[in-house]
């Protein structure tokens, strides 16, 4: 966090000096671990395991805030006779198919009362398993990718046991699973020592509960494996048990490395997901816009209002083009027929099916996993679009880029028709940046961007307003022609006001004017909003993002600093940090409380519940929306509610979380006989082999980014100060590598995988060591990312993410950057055809 979220760290700090313990789990020590209590040096890919191991240790000994558990999590639900978990299977929850490679999640549902949810069929016959909501063509034409933040739908009325002695209630089923995940365990495959196990697990349980709170903190170290959306619900899990959530001082932060990140996915630049978290339609699954809404997931808690939402959104683009009549135009928005993701679409462009590309801000030639696959994408496309603040590697991979040296192509064989568009700075724009704590913030523009560079606003917009020109009456190009598509133009450039923009996100109500709130939204086509979370930004007509009152000033929740999704809440379901009659657990960690007298809740920060709705409230049969969720449920976006212990459906590689190994590992996984996540997405390709198992590739290969550089180089590498502060790519390799395999600090190390082979400079280094693993020493190796040959750089070298294998997590599809197999050579790699003679002798002996 020191290293890469360096602004962020200085809360750490400050909350050190106040008394607060600070542990850093990471596989190197780094500037955050020199300034926490205490470092954890962790084989990469293997955090399930210690967290696993933690939450074991919170139900052995019974240190679970049980008021907590009790009232605000599903710890209590029964689930269903037919579950069997990976204890049971050896690795293989209920529901595998291995001809499909995914799981049908039925067998993982609640236990029924024996009512039906509204939205199963009212049909006397069982859907077969081809139809059935929740059957495999479910799993597999909308899997857990297209759920949203919402989730699949929860039984209305589940069994429950509130003693948590019922061997199928969800406590019970944690503490089995979680049984074999012990500090011996943690030993053996993460390498911490007990001791240091006992001393994290002490000092998180000791500081948790009524009067004090535990944050965990993580970036891509837990998101780029084939298990990151479980290394996140494992900590989850453990801070549901231990009452951390919602609370403040608690919950899970999710550092965004720089801005906009958290911007562009909350207004997507993803493929699968409309603004807001709404669900993409799927060509295959929803028949129109009643179809989607019923089968889009749950119908209570505050995503029961989807049709609020997702119908302004539909008005904010087609304006008085969409009506009740037609749907709201829903019929205009893009179908998703399975994986579009970028690892997928380069698939594609090797193939010649993806014949065009648009790379704005982004750098795939050297930023993304498997480079080589990445560039010889590019080189089969018909046309390229790059925009960039310099000519990156992927602006000009056909004239300088590896496989020319290596012979694998020619710049005359190269048909990509490459248009580089010169684009502005952060400072040479106004609009918002969306930051990690989802706060808006209003950037006002420094100054105008020289010669031709413009803003991605001015870019697109007059790109569309040119496409619309050139449309016909054609009905193809009705969804086109009839978008809404008139801003105010400023200055000699005609640029698109960003504010209008913002006001447009915001929504406004059937007077036109902004609304102030996502509840004024509604499923009628009065309201437009483009942005259901963002609604509010622009209320009383004010851009509450370009606030920045004084800290003195106001509180220290400091509500009038910027403005924060949604509703200007600072902290996600704060009803939890109040008890079940709206007390709160402790005076110390007071936050949102219910007042009595005046009859709503109130406190320090917007409260995240229905202002009116009293603890005592029970909803009446029938409700839906937020009305279905009693006073005591806290998880107000959750169909039930409640934390999910367990989950149901909506993941695609189970319901709970377990330790698999690495795509690549040289440990074999002592769990279970199913070694890595059977429902990983691989690419069995070519152009990017995966590592055989055993010795060839012996060592833990682990990539991270450095404070003086910028992702994949093209804004840091032509800077004078920061060229000079971080020169050349380099390999930390501890003392104990380093002797083995005779590496000189300061010399040249190649480091080989069947992907690619790359050199580097050798850092000799106590900060990389060695981890005693399954009896054995097992070494990793790190490398930072960002350099590249070229881009306009002061400094080149090669490009590490060559290395890294196109293996990805089913939910989100993020690749496995943080943890492979690779290995490491003394001296300067060979070059040209040389360098693919080596890969020949790795990959085959």
């Amino acid at each position: 966090m020191a290293e890469c979220h360096p602004v962020g760290f200085q809360w750490v700090v400050e909350a050190k000096a106040r008394g607060a313990r600070v542990f850093h789990v990471d596989p190197r020590f780094t500037r955050t671990s020199a300034l926490a209590d205490r470092h954890l040096p962790i084989r990469a890919g293997s955090d399930i395991v210690l967290l696993g191991a933690l939450i074991n240790h919170v139900l052995t000994n019974g240190l679970d805030f049980r008021e907590y558990v009790l009232a605000y999590t599903n710890a209590a639900t029964i689930v269903s006779e037919d579950f069997r978990d990976t204890e049971d299977l050896d690795g293989l929850f209920s529901g595998w198919d291995p001809e499909t490679a995914t799981y049908d999640p039925r067998s993982w549902a609640y236990e029924s009362t024996g009512e039906q949810p509204s939205t199963e069929q009212p049909s006397t016959e069982q859907p077969s398993a081809e139809q059935a909501e929740g059957g495999r063509r479910h799993a597999e034409a909308a899997g857990a990718d297209t759920y949203g933040a919402g989730g699949p739908a929860a039984h209305p009325s589940p069994r429950t046991d509130p003693t948590l002695a019922h061997p199928r209630c969800v406590y019970q089923i944690l503490k089995r699973h979680f049984a074999r995940y012990t500090p011996e365990l943690v030993e053996r495959l993460c390498g911490i020592p007990r001791d240091g196990f006992a001393e994290l697990a002490e000092a998180v349980t000791a500081n948790s509960g009524r009067e004090r709170t535990t944050a965990w903190v993580y970036s891509v170290g837990w998101t780029q494996h084939t298990v990151g959306a479980q290394y996140i619900r494992t900590a989850s899990i453990l801070q549901l048990l231990l009452g951390n959530m919602g609370r403040p001082g608690g919950g899970i932060l999710a550092l965004r490395g720089h801005a906009s990140i958290q911007g562009s996915t909350d207004i997507p630049t993803l493929f699968n997901i409309l603004p807001g978290y709404l669900d993409m339609p799927h060509a295959e699954r929803h028949e129109g816009l009643d179809h989607y809404l019923e089968v889009a997931g749950g119908s209570t808690g505050f995503w029961g209002n989807r049709r609020a939402y997702l119908v302004s959104l539909l008005k904010a683009w087609w304006g008085e083009a969409a009506t009740e009549a037609n749907d709201y135009c829903f019929g205009h928005l893009p179908r998703l027929t399975g994986d579009h993701g970028h690892y997928t679409t380069v698939m594609g462009q090797i193939d010649g099916i993806v014949k065009g590309y648009f790379v704005v801000g982004e750098n795939p030639a050297v930023g993304s996993s498997g480079g080589r696959a990445q560039r010889l994408g590019l080189a089969n496309l018909d046309w390229l679009v790059v925009r960039d603040l310099t000519l990156v590697e992927t602006a000009t991979f056909w004239l300088d880029g590896p496989e020319l040296e290596t012979g694998e192509l020619r710049t005359e064989d190269i048909g990509t028709e490459v248009f580089f568009l010169p684009a502005a700075s952060h400072v040479e724009k106004e609009g918002t940046f969306t930051n990690t704590q989802r706060l808006l913030q209003w950037r006002e523009k420094a100054l105008d961007p020289p010669g031709d560079c413009r803003s991605e606003l001015w870019f697109y917009y007059h790109l569309g307003r040119l496409v619309r020109q050139r449309l016909t009456d054609d009905e193809i190009d009705r969804p086109v022609r009839e978008l809404t598509w008139d801003y105010p133009e400023q200055g000699a450039h005609r640029e698109p006001s960003a504010e209008a923009v913002l006001r447009e996100i915001n929504g406004v109500g059937p007077d036109g004017r902004a609304l102030s709130s996502s509840t004024q939204l509604r499923p009628d086509g009065s309201t437009a909003c483009g942005c259901w979370i963002y609604c509010g930004v622009y209320a009383d007509e004010v851009n509450q993002a370009a606030r920045r009152r004084p800290g003195r000033e106001q509180s220290a929740v400091a509500p009038e600093w910027g403005w924060a999704w949604p509703a200007n809440r600072r902290i996600l379901y704060n009803r939890a940090s109040a008890d079940p009659e709206g007390r709160p657990w402790s005076e110390r960690k007071a936050y949102v409380w219910w007042d009595a007298e005046r009859g709503e809740w109130t406190g320090h920060d917007v409260p995240d519940c229905e202002i009116g709705k009293p603890p005592d409230y029970v909803p009446p049969e029938g409700a839906w929306a937020e009305a279905a969720l009693a006073g005591t449920d806290p998880f107000i976006m959750q169909s039930d509610g409640k934390g999910w212990l367990y989950v149901p459906a909506g993941l695609a590689d189970g319901p709970l979380p377990a330790h698999y190994e690495p795509h690549e590992s040289p440990v074999a996984n002592p769990l279970y006989a199913q070694q890595a996540n059977p429902a990983r997405r691989t690419y069995n390709r070519p152009e990017s082999p995966y590592n055989a198992p055993g010795g060839r590739f012996p060592y833990v290969l682990t990539t991270y980014r450095l404070t003086e550089h910028h992702t994949a180089g093209g804004m840091s590498r032509p800077l004078a100060y920061l060229a000079e502060l971080q020169p050349e790519l380099f390999c930390e390799v501890s003392p104990q590598l380093a002797a083995r395999l005779g590496l000189t600090n300061g010399d040249w190390a190649t480091i080989v995988t069947s992907r690619a082979v790359v050199e580097a400079r050798v850092l000799v280094t106590g900060r990389m060591r060695p981890l005693r693993v399954e009896g054995r020493a097992v070494h990793q190796v790190g490398l930072p990312y960002h350099w590249g040959w070229g881009g306009g750089g002061l400094v080149t070298g090669d490009v590490t993410n060559d290395l890294l294998p196109l293996v990805l997590d089913p939910n989100v599809y993020i690749q496995e950057g943080k943890a492979m197999t690779c290995d490491v050579r003394p001296g300067r790699r060979p070059r040209g055809r040389a360098a693919l003679d080596l890969l020949e002798m790795y990959r085959h002996g």
